[in-house]
């Protein structure tokens, strides 16, 4: 049997990518052969902690990496980057050439460009569709788009979810139900060093360490976060770790909340340091507004630690049933800064509130979030489908 994850972007930037990752190491590693084909821009390079895996490029390919016997990264020129997606005739070419190598091909979406490279590759053999996200903000490109994604529906032999919350809140997926299946994000515990913990924690004495960690932009909410602040004493103190457009804007905001001395932005934070913010925090929130947060790994990263969450209840997504309420952390109306600020009330001045609540995360994270129970998962669907084949063909 031989794979292809279809999708996407490298270097890993965000959620989807991490996936696509995941489950081609995941699966090479437990001995299914599985590539993973996404695009590369002209202007960004290997990332330096890939550089070991780097291998001859073969022809059409930008970057090669063997991550082992049986995994790789295909990377194929982008030309641009456009609504949200990479823009790479090479992925076309690269597919079409090559699509008789695998047995099954795992499309990941929203990414119109695999789409569209599924489409006139002429794959004739198995596809799954995993669903991440509906596609909520580019609007008019949509338009553009739908055909294509209506088409990638009909010709997906399974659509696997990331909740079962989206499976039932997407639009989209209603007359696809039948095929449709949830399968959770899983990921790698989180691994704090002590050493780094007590020198994270010691910038802030005697304080409730608040964590959120994302790009700044609209539908994160970190401006009801920063409001939620104004509401709490001097005992809190929110650290901001990320980047984006709304950088400025939100510092503005905390000066004029009168919060510049309880709120910390890091800006770009190193993947190597995240593990010692999870461990030194007290509670990590996710206060997105809008169901383009449909999962929050950041969740589930919190929860490997053993720290409450608090999320939101944004209507169609999967993030309150990621994050359960009253078990892993506690979830709240979206846009509300009181209902942020008396979560953190409840969680940070109660101790036993809060040995409980993450004594719960890590047990839900350790019951349906490891990367081998959605190795696992994925894997048997694969079997199942290629088994379907073999049945029919005898």
């Amino acid at each position: 049997m031989k794979i292809l994850q279809l999708g996407k972007f490298y270097p890993i930037r965000g959620g989807v990518e991490k996936v696509m990752l995941d489950l081609t190491t995941g699966l090479s590693s437990s001995g299914t052969r599985c590539d993973m084909l996404c695009a590369m821009s002209g202007k960004d390079s290997v990332d330096k902690k890939d550089l070991p895996f780097v291998a001859e490029a073969g022809k059409g390919l930008t970057a090669l990496l063997q991550l082992n016997p049986l995994g790789r990264v295909l990377c194929t020129k982008s030309l641009a980057k456009a609504a949200g997606t990479m823009i790479s005739p090479a992925m076309i070419r690269y597919l079409r050439a090559h699509k008789d190598e695998y047995d099954l091909i795992h499309v990941h979406h929203p990414d119109p460009m695999a789409a569209l490279a599924l489409l006139l590759s002429g794959f004739k053999g198995r596809v799954v569709l995993h669903w991440h996200s509906d596609i909520i903000s580019q609007k008019t490109f949509f338009r553009l788009y739908r055909p294509i994604q209506n088409w990638l529906l009909r010709r997906a032999d399974a659509v696997v979810c990331t909740t079962p919350a989206y499976i039932e809140g997407s639009e989209h997926l209603k007359m696809f139900k039948d095929k449709c299946s949830s399968v959770p994000i899983g990921i790698a515990p989180v691994l704090p060093d002590a050493q780094a913990v007590g020198e994270m924690r010691s910038r802030y004495p005697g304080k409730h360490l608040i964590l959120s960690v994302g790009r700044l932009v609209p539908y994160k909410g970190y401006s009801y976060l920063i409001q939620a602040m104004a509401s709490l004493d001097d005992s809190y103190h929110l650290v901001i770790g990320g980047k984006g457009p709304l950088e400025e804007q939100l510092k503005s905001q905390a000066r004029e909340c009168g919060v510049t001395d309880k709120v910390t932005f890091l800006g770009y934070v190193p993947d190597e340091d995240m593990p010692s913010w999870f461990g030194a925090c007290d509670v990590f929130v996710l206060p997105s507004v809008m169901k383009t947060e449909a999962f929050g790994i950041v969740q589930i990263e919190a929860m490997s630690c053993g720290k409450p969450v608090i999320a939101t209840r944004i209507p169609g997504s999967g993030v309150s049933w990621v994050n359960a309420d009253g078990v892993s952390g506690y979830n709240v109306e979206p846009c509300d800064p009181e209902g942020l600020a008396e979560a953190l009330r409840k969680i940070c001045e109660n101790p036993s509130e809060k040995e409980k609540l993450g004594k719960s995360a890590l047990e839900r994270f350790n019951s349906l979030f490891t990367l081998p129970k959605m190795t696992e998962k994925v894997l048997n669907l694969y079997f199942y489908l290629l088994k379907q084949d073999k049945n029919e063909k005898s």
